[in-house]
């Protein structure tokens, strides 16, 4: 069996548009939430949410390709374009049929849809665009990448709603291990914040209404939190086995060691509530892995600041560690970046490497009145230094998918 490694990583969020700017933005407790100024947001429960700021598509495409591309086709290109020369890697020296891409979104092209519906209400369909079903379908992120760089080895657009990233990596490990590839490009993406999906996601009652204080909105495992706050991004790492790594000299950044995905079988969009899903894929992650909870030094929580979800997480983790789970450091990214939805555990496997490379672990903010329940240590406020050797990253999603990632830093 091969070894799996990261070699590159590439990021667009609401706290930077790569990987450094949005590192520093996390280990200094930075918000990137905000009022809405994309469309009107006045009759809209929810008027907040994470946007990626300062992204030009026409700068980094052109006019006509850019207009070609959904934005959350965009938002990964760019994100993919940053982990592959940050990998090092020499297109032209690998056997294309050994390079996949598993690239992910949950809801994929919503606002060419929108558009394009308004184009035949109002102008007919004469003036439907010919590009609206491959720019709408979540897969074109997945192609579109694997266009660019000549990728003909397994091409997979994961779809587990909020768990795609670590789907994503999870599977694609799985894959490089077996030998079945050499390197793998994989994440997730999305760019969901429309109009009628805030609208949905409002309606429902799990969005914050935070709106005079945006940026205290997204509030995971406070006592009063009202909800999560959608946002927008991409994460995007390259994998390797590490032979191949190896042989060309690669900087590795983090081994993927453990992988475990179940189901909850149990609510269309509702976690359990005693988080048996959660526990079985963090347990089965932990198998993969090979190792005990004990060797568990620090927790990336999907911690989306619900009332359901984090007491659920939260009973879960307790249920693996036991008497010790007091003792595991837990952070929540998702108070700073709010909820990326399909690009947010790529994005949190990001912050993930780099907790491990430099031992310092992201604290999670607006924890002001912790919830009686939520008792663990989440590491409020402030980021705190520590020696890091092995960490695991949480992602549930819409449906009941949880899938779990168990990285270690490369000595």
């Amino acid at each position: 069996m091969e070894r799996v490694v990261i070699t590159g990583m590439g990021v667009i969020s609401p706290v930077g548009n790569e990987v450094d700017s949005f590192w520093n933005s996390l280990i200094q407790g930075k918000s990137g939430i905000s009022p809405i100024d994309t469309f009107d947001t006045s009759t809209h429960k929810a008027r907040i949410a994470g946007l990626v700021k300062e992204f030009d598509a026409e700068a980094e495409f052109g006019r006509k390709e850019a207009r070609r591309m959904d934005r959350f086709c965009q938002l990964a290109m760019v994100a993919a374009d940053q982990a592959v020369k940050d990998s090092g890697l020499n297109l032209d020296e690998l056997d294309p049929l050994r390079l996949g891409v598993y690239v992910g979104s949950g809801v994929g092209g919503i606002q060419t849809l929108i558009d394009q519906h308004d184009q035949l209400k109002n102008r007919g369909a004469q003036r439907v665009s010919p590009t609206l079903v491959p720019m709408m379908i979540s897969n074109m992120a997945a192609a579109m990448i694997s266009i660019k760089y000549g990728a003909t080895g397994p091409t997979l657009s994961p779809v587990t709603a909020c768990s795609i990233g670590n789907t994503a990596i999870g599977e694609a490990a799985r894959l490089i291990r077996s030998g079945g590839a050499d390197v793998i490009i994989c994440g997730g993406t999305e760019a969901a914040i429309t109009e009628i999906s805030l609208a949905s996601f409002g309606n429902a009652g799990a969005l914050s209404s935070r709106n005079d204080a945006p940026e205290q909105a997204s509030r995971p495992f406070d006592r009063d939190r009202d909800g999560f706050v959608m946002s927008e991004g991409a994460g995007i790492v390259v994998l390797e086995s590490l032979a191949h790594a190896q042989r060309r000299n690669a900087r590795i950044y983090a081994e993927v060691i453990g992988y475990g995905a179940t189901s909850d079988a149990y609510h269309m969009v509702a976690t359990h509530p005693d988080g048996i899903g959660a526990f079985h894929a963090m347990e089965l992650a932990l198998k993969d892995a090979g190792i005990e909870p004990g060797q568990i030094d620090v927790i990336s929580a999907h911690a989306t600041s619900t009332e359901i979800g984090d007491i659920s997480e939260t009973k879960a983790i307790k249920k693996l560690f036991g008497a010790a789970a007091y003792d595991v450091p837990v952070t929540a990214n998702k108070s700073m970046t709010g909820h990326l939805l399909g690009a947010s555990s790529a994005v949190e496997a990001i912050a993930l490497v780099k907790s491990l490379q430099e031992g310092i672990i992201p604290p999670t903010i607006n924890l002001n009145d912790p919830d009686p329940i939520c008792d663990l240590d989440y590491v409020p406020h402030k980021a705190r230094k520590k020696d890091l050797q092995i960490g695991l990253s949480n992602s549930f999603g819409f449906g009941g998918h949880n899938a779990v990632i168990v990285l270690r830093r490369f000595n």
